[in-house]
């Protein structure tokens, strides 16, 4: 049976998610404060976490960060009474999967849950991949180039990984956002230019004339791994 770990310090929201998930076969875990739950996912290795951001003790910004920084491969969904851009924008380039505003329909949270889960299946199964001077290993989370590790984020790494997917192919900026960062209405595309010219920085030998990572304008991007 597959584990979701629900951090949240709400009885009634607990309720609600333990008897949505265990109604679909998963085994849940509830977790009210921070410190807790960091260890609780250390321990059971979830499938998912549910994250609420106003817990008590560690701060859900940080329990998100600690969480993706030790088990990058786990998706980290966060359920918010706030609504801020700041808090979006700051939690998905920390490495969250999605950002769910309260109140939230249960189906519609259920079905982000699954897309999560199979979009980190799917990294998983697939585990190196060589382009240019640059080698990356997806199951363990490490790059090189050039002989040389290069430190990315949990989000950059899933942004590579889209790209890799996708060789040749135009991909719009909206197309990025949804299916990378899972967000449907994510407050800008800017983010993206940001991300793929951190992108540049550091895996392109000359980031102002990209070789990989090619702006196609008035389109999006396109990956091209010759």
């Amino acid at each position: 049976m597959q584990n979701i770990l629900v951090i949240e310090d709400d009885s009634r929201v607990q309720k609600t998610l333990v008897r949505l998930f265990e109604g679909e076969g998963y085994a849940v875990r509830v977790e009210s404060d921070g410190l807790n739950a960091v260890a609780a996912c250390r321990a059971i290795l979830p499938v998912a976490v549910l994250l609420d951001l106003m817990l008590p003790g560690v701060p859900g910004r940080e329990v998100c960060k600690r969480i993706k920084e030790a088990h990058p491969e786990i998706p980290v969904l966060i359920l918010s009474a706030v609504s801020h851009v700041a808090d979006k924008v700051l939690l998905l380039e920390l490495g969250a999967d999605d950002y769910v505003t309260k109140p939230f329909s249960p189906r519609e949270l259920l079905a982000r849950v699954q897309a999560a889960v199979r979009r980190s299946h799917k990294t998983k199964r697939e585990k190196t991949f060589n382009f240019g001077d640059v080698s990356v290993d997806f199951a363990r989370m490490e790059l090189q180039r050039a002989g040389e590790a290069v430190s990315l984020t949990a989000h950059e790494f899933k942004l590579l990984r889209y790209f890799i997917e996708n060789p040749g192919r135009v991909i719009s900026r909206v197309e990025l956002l949804n299916d990378v960062w899972g967000y449907e209405n994510y407050p800008t595309t800017r983010t993206v230019d940001n991300q793929i010219l951190k992108l540049r920085q550091k895996l392109e030998i000359d980031p102002a004339q990209p070789k990989h990572f090619r702006t196609v304008h008035g389109a999006g991007y396109k990956f091209s791994p010759a």
